[in-house]
């Protein structure tokens, strides 16, 4: 990508006060159509937001939406929509013990709750910050219980069983860092207590170990930051045996949006342990300047990765395998084309990865690092391009506010308009909902108020 190293926050005021203008009508919008439906809204088919079944991973999304809605604006509309929703709908998304995904659900709803009234933003009326800390903290515990040991450590399997990593789930260790920060801990079998934060960051050390590559051979496709989307062990002995995917072309090529999570995941891991002394399960671990190390080695190496392989803009295509991309080889030197005839963009993977890239450059500008003005300006490049058309939905019948998202391009899950051969002009529950937490995000820089970390403000009081 050609990173515009002048760009500055400041200079996306207006897209941003765009994208909340529309953002509004569009939530709105959704709400009404979706009374009565059964399931948590996924993509849009025609523009209107449709439920999914396959795993219920995105109602914290919407409802985490209004949230952000409320916080951009002060209409209070959203607010009151968003805590009714989540009091009536979240509950079962707290005690799911068949998922991977507490952090993405349960942060962005009660996290956010939780951060509104410690700001003083939202009044603690009916005791919503006892309830927000109490949802937190077992949503935290029920997570850390889907757990696969290894011979070093371990991690939280996916959905698909204990033989399986994803690289999604270093961003929902978010959850147990939460819990641990709220007093919390897991209980097992015989009373044993587990701590919350040492589970989190043994996840995240086997996914800085078995789902992102280095360059260091362990297979022939093996280049510095590629992921894999899974990584698959033999749970009879711990061993790693392959890479596979589940959403992407191949375990040996990079499904963008896996790619994403790890980009964002390990860079609010390193802002958190910036922000910590020496704790006890860092030591535990190797010690603060080893996980550090680790992580910085996984956000860098993802983050490269990220701005090699994408178009001249900033957008990436869903997966850098994608065969059809052989049909125009010069696909990195020019800006994403949506409507192209041969493989779709996901632009979702560009909401989730320009925050990791604004979050690298500010932990590196903290260390007084010259690297940090490249990462915070790839950052940056790719808001002021997604925040516009065609990507920015003005459309205010369409209830999708990023459009050419891909959910799962190997199922062919995502909606094609009849003249196509691909998938496009389409939104996403997470890809909204991500895109409006980048604009909170920068919003927060442009005023200087605070800084948006998911930490912050986890807190009892």
């Amino acid at each position: 990508m050609k990173i515009n190293t002048e760009i500055k926050p400041i200079d996306l005021a207006k897209k941003l006060e765009n994208l909340w203008s529309y953002s509004g009508v569009k939530l709105q919008n959704m709400t009404s159509s979706l009374k009565g439906a059964v399931g948590s809204p996924v993509v849009t088919v025609n523009g209107k937001y449709e439920p999914r079944s396959w795993t219920d991973w995105t109602q914290g999304f919407q409802f985490g939406s209004e949230l952000l809605q409320f916080n951009a604006t002060g209409d209070d509309y959203f607010l009151k929509l968003a805590i009714e929703n989540i009091k009536s709908k979240m509950t079962s998304h707290v005690s799911h013990f068949g998922v991977h995904d507490h952090g993405f659900n349960n942060l962005s709803t009660y996290g956010n709750l939780l951060r509104l009234i410690n700001e003083g933003k939202v009044s603690n009326d009916s005791g919503l910050r006892d309830y927000s800390v109490l949802a937190l903290k077992l949503s935290a515990s029920v997570q850390a219980q889907r757990w696969t040991k290894l011979p070093d450590g371990g991690y939280l399997y996916s959905f698909n069983g204990p033989h399986s990593l994803f690289v999604d789930t270093i961003r929902t260790i978010r959850v147990m860092v939460a819990g641990h920060l709220l007093g919390h801990y897991s209980s097992g079998e015989n009373d044993i207590k587990i701590n919350l934060l040492k589970r989190a960051y043994q996840h995240a050390l086997a996914t800085a170990k078995y789902s992102v590559y280095y360059g260091e051979g362990r297979d022939i496709y093996d280049n510095w930051g590629r992921t894999a989307h899974e990584a698959i062990f033999n749970v009879n002995d711990g061993n790693f045996r392959s890479a596979s995917t589940q959403q992407g072309y191949s375990g040996f090529s990079t499904w963008t949006r896996g790619l994403s999570w790890a980009m964002l995941g390990f860079t609010e891991q390193l802002e958190f342990i910036q922000s910590q002394e020496e704790l006890p399960e860092f030591k535990e671990l190797g010690g603060k300047k080893y996980l550090e190390e680790v992580f910085l080695k996984a956000a860098k190496a993802t983050c490269d990765f990220y701005i090699e392989n994408t178009s001249l803009d900033g957008i990436p295509y869903w997966d850098t395998g994608a065969p059809g991309l052989s049909n125009f080889p010069n696909w990195k030197k020019v800006d994403s084309n949506p409507f192209n005839e041969y493989e779709p963009i996901d632009s979702s993977a560009a909401a989730i990865g320009a925050q990791g890239l604004l979050r690298l450059g500010n932990y590196l500008k903290n260390e007084k690092s010259t690297e940090a003005n490249k990462y915070w300006s790839a950052g940056l490049t790719i808001a002021n391009t997604l925040f516009d058309k065609p990507y920015l939905s003005s459309d205010l019948n369409h209830q999708g506010l990023i459009l050419h998202s891909i959910y799962h391009q190997p199922n062919g899950w995502d909606h094609k308009p009849n003249d196509s051969k691909i998938p496009y002009g389409e939104a996403c529950m997470w890809g909204d909902y991500h895109a409006r937490e980048l604009a909170h995000y920068l919003n927060e820089v442009i005023t200087g108020d605070s800084y948006y970390t998911f930490f912050k403000d986890i807190r009892t009081k």
